[in-house]
């Protein structure tokens, strides 16, 4: 039985995971004929205290994410990739990438840095991949770094 995946959400923050991340990720949708899904959630206090009064608090974190968004579908477009979509919410990574937006888009695969949350967030609230990985209705992959320790 071969698994063909027609949707692919990878979840980005800007950072080296998350940039290793998306490389698997393009591999992934080129290697499949697969749709990208480029999501960023920008999560704060006051995303959840005020919904989407974020974005004009700091409006310097949406530039941020367009700008970072933007640049990685270039790069996915110049890998190959045929159809990407960039998408930018606000509220919690955790809960709007595992549920809502997977769901919205019928995702088959997630694909995730590992890195995120230090430790003692870890134990206190989980990291984002951990949460994605319990919550998630499709497959998850969570990429490692290099540096990790196997």
């Amino acid at each position: 039985m071969t698994v063909r995946y027609n949707t692919i959400l990878a979840a980005v923050d800007g950072s080296e995971e998350s940039k290793r991340a998306l490389r698997k990720a393009i591999v992934l949708a080129k290697d499949h004929g697969a749709k990208l899904l480029l999501v960023h959630i920008i999560e704060s206090l006051t995303t959840i205290a005020a919904g989407h009064g974020y974005q004009r608090i700091f409006p310097e974190s949406d530039t941020y994410a367009r700008e970072m968004l933007n640049e990685y579908k270039e790069l996915a477009e110049k890998e190959g990739v045929k159809e990407v979509t960039e998408i930018l919410d606000y509220g919690s990574p955790k809960v709007k990438i595992a549920k809502d937006v997977a769901k919205k888009h019928n995702v088959d695969l997630i694909v995730a840095g590992a890195a995120g949350a230090n430790a003692v967030e870890q134990f206190l609230i989980g990291s984002v991949a951990q949460h994605i990985t319990r919550y998630a209705a499709c497959d998850v992959l969570i990429v490692r770094t290099e540096t990790e320790d196997k």
